[in-house]
């Protein structure tokens, strides 16, 4: 029974691992919308959000199951119970991709701006904070989960960097007004996307050390092994 109870579990992180691998390739798309200035790819980023939303419903289905029939402990009790705060977590990455495309319209209607004011940097950035956060769920290194949290402060700096140039170009320039705004609110997605991340990076180490540290709290739980 164990050994059967263990595969669940070994199968549940893999849909977790693969449900992240889509929605990071749903970045990947977005940017590429972006760049290549390329809209055709944005059925693709669509079609990619259907397989996310379907990887959620199975993986709160499956979490949910397994905690009623197999009463759990330790260390499984919060891996079940991390696995629907993950997902939930990767759903809203996969949607701020969608809203990356949505923005690129209206920036694609224009000429580029200093070419895009380093939105691609922002977004490669928030990409490999997604990837730095699956690994660290896979391998449980808290370490690495802790980088993550490093890599968050670079990604509010290069926001913030991104909206005073932009500022700067609708001061200047009323024409350039409806691009600035949307690559301002793309800046947002992708910030948004390397907040998840850290949500992931903090589910990591609660699952690890049963430590809670959201919102900047670092609390033992008691009674999990």
């Amino acid at each position: 029974m164990q050994r059967h109870f263990d595969e669940q579990i070994q199968d549940l992180l893999e849909k977790l691992v693969l449900m992240g691998r889509v929605a990071e390739s749903m970045i990947q798309l977005a940017l590429r919308v972006l760049i290549e200035r390329n809209e055709s790819l944005v059925g693709d980023v669509l079609r990619k959000e259907q397989e996310v939303n379907r990887l959620q419903l199975e993986i709160d289905d499956r979490a949910v199951k397994l905690t009623a029939l197999q009463q759990p402990v330790g260390s499984d009790v919060r891996f079940l119970f991390m696995a629907s705060r993950i997902a939930t977590e990767l759903e809203r990455i996969a949607d701020q991709a969608v809203n990356v495309c949505q923005n690129a319209h209206y920036v694609l209607k224009s000429p580029p701006l200093k070419p895009l004011v380093d939105l691609p940097r922002l977004g490669e950035l928030a990409e490999t904070m997604v990837r730095k956060s699956l690994e660290a769920l896979v391998t449980r290194d808290c370490a690495l989960a802790r980088v993550v949290f490093e890599d968050e402060q670079e990604v509010d700096l290069l926001r913030d960097h991104i909206f005073r140039v932009l500022l700067t170009y609708m001061m200047a320039d009323p024409g350039t007004i409806e691009r600035a705004i949307a690559l301002i609110l793309m800046s947002r997605n992708l910030e948004r996307v390397g907040d998840h991340a850290t949500n992931i990076a903090e589910e990591v180490i609660y699952l690890v050390e049963g430590r809670e540290v959201r919102h900047g709290h670092e609390v033992k739980h008691q009674g999990f092994a």
